[in-house]
């Protein structure tokens, strides 16, 4: 079940909030989780016994490493961990990598076809994260190992966050799984901000997904022009879709007393790729970094070992992306920029105007999606090519047309990229008083009835995020 449905938003939803805010103070968490749990079988009942059968499984593991650390058994310590660790990502391999590997091995070697694989339980790379998470912050010692069952099924199954992130830590919800800030403030907050991300998902990156959609046809006239406006429609529709689940989540979290991390930072506008990734997906690169990079030594042990450890990094973030060498080259493109910004251009760049770098970076940036969008290397490298004109005309008729009808979305989905909406939207709601109130009061309320509107009319699109 996606946000931007009609059922979620008119059905599950409205029955969630009545129950959960119906239940006695200290059964709210409870609730939440029978919440998170219906939400799982609503798409699939089998996903239950896969994500229940993780939770027990973790909660175990959990007790038993925590055991032999005080037991001073280090030995026992490190095999429960390395033997979780392991099964988790044999698990996640198996539902997403194990077609892909076995087609590889099939290229060289006289194997059979490959068995079929049953369809990934929801947000697996997601809640995977999550578990481990919560194995590898108890194995520090940075938090006790939980006690409850059902609390760390919440903090697993927490179903604003199940699908598509961010992706917490279990340190940093550790606190909250039993005592819920809530406020009326968080309330209004969170639905404002749940409003927003649906506007962004249903108004833009749906819109977006059309155009791109024309453009990239198969029946469509390939142009330079055409090439690069599907770029800048799939790098908004990108931004918009997935920027605009994080904010759902976050403002469904707040609703229910529960502070999410944020997931972006107007990414866009950065002067720098090392920036970028400080400001896009910023809880996956945070979980990359606290949960691979710095145990691998980040950058303590020279020039060197520091360059390994980016490139482990930025290998097992394009495959988080997905099975394809699209997303491994995609992966090794953003490790071979911040190489050259962190060991060859430092000094040049530190003496370039902040917008030279802005424009740069964005450049760089949304070519990189090229070989997200694209199934292949060879098809994204005549996108590539095209896009510098190589063996492909200046304009075609189709890419006119795309132009003037898709100009005017992209030229609000760039200002919607900067901080200008918010701070319009915050000048408004500071100014107090009951007109004020009124005002934003009826612009939340217009901007869900076009969103309503638009779920209605338009064709489903589901998250592009769900699918990594």
């Amino acid at each position: 079940m996606s946000f931007s449905q009609l059922s979620f938003v008119f059905l599950f939803l409205p029955v969630c909030l009545l129950g959960y805010f119906l239940t006695p103070k200290q059964a709210k968490p409870f609730a939440l989780l029978i919440f998170s749990l219906l939400f799982i079988a609503w798409g699939n009942p089998r996903d239950l016994v896969f994500i229940g059968g993780s939770v027990v499984f973790h909660y175990f593991s959990g007790l038993q490493v925590e055991h032999a650390d005080r037991a001073g058994k280090k030995g026992l310590k490190k095999a429960v961990v390395i033997t979780t660790v392991a099964a988790d990502l044999l698990l996640l391999g198996f539902f997403k990598y194990y077609t892909f590997l076995w087609a590889q091995l099939a290229a060289v070697l006289p194997l059979p076809a490959a068995v079929s694989v049953p369809v990934a339980p929801v947000g697996v790379s997601f809640f995977t994260f999550s578990v481990l998470s919560y194995l590898l912050d108890v194995s520090a010692g940075r938090v006790k190992a939980q006690r409850s069952l059902w609390k760390l099924a919440l903090y697993v199954c927490f179903f604003p966050k199940l699908v598509s992130g961010p992706i917490a830590a279990y340190e940093q919800m550790e606190a909250q799984l039993a005592a819920p800030a809530l406020s009326r403030a968080n309330v209004e907050s969170g639905s404002r901000r749940f409003v927003v991300g649906l506007a962004k998902k249903v108004l833009l990156a749906n819109t977006l997904n059309g155009f791109f959609a024309a453009l990239t046809d198969p029946a469509a006239q390939p142009s330079v022009l055409g090439v690069w406006l599907a770029v800048f429609s799939y790098a908004f529709m990108l931004y918009f879709d997935f920027s605009g689940y994080s904010d759902m989540a976050i403002g469904l979290g707040r609703v229910f007393g529960y502070h999410l991390p944020e997931n972006f930072r107007y990414p866009y506008l950065s002067g720098s790729v090392t920036d970028f990734w400080r400001r896009w997906h910023i809880s996956l690169g945070a979980w990359f970094k606290n949960y691979v990079y710095i145990p691998l030594g980040g950058s303590r042990a020279g020039t060197a070992r520091t360059v390994c450890n980016l490139a482990v990094v930025w290998l097992l973030t394009g495959l988080w992306h997905g099975a394809n060498w699209t997303f491994v080259v995609w992966g090794l493109y953003h490790l071979a920029l911040l190489l050259c910004e962190k060991f060859i251009l430092r000094k040049p760049l530190a003496k370039t105007p902040g917008f030279v770098r802005g424009v740069f970076t964005f450049v760089l940036v949304i070519l990189g999606w090229v070989f997200f969008f694209n199934p292949t290397l060879p098809a994204a490298g005549r996108m590539l090519a095209g896009a510098f004109g190589y063996h492909m005309p200046a304009v075609s008729n189709g890419s006119l047309y795309t132009l003037l009808s898709a100009g005017a979305w992209l030229a609000v989905a760039a200002v919607g990229c900067t901080p200008l909406p918010a701070k319009l939207g915050r000048a408004v709601t500071r100014r107090g008083g009951v007109w004020s109130g009124l005002a934003t009061a009826a612009v939340f309320a217009l901007l869900l009835a076009a969103c309503i509107a638009g779920m209605m009319n338009d064709t489903f699109a589901s998250f592009l995020y769900a699918q990594f």
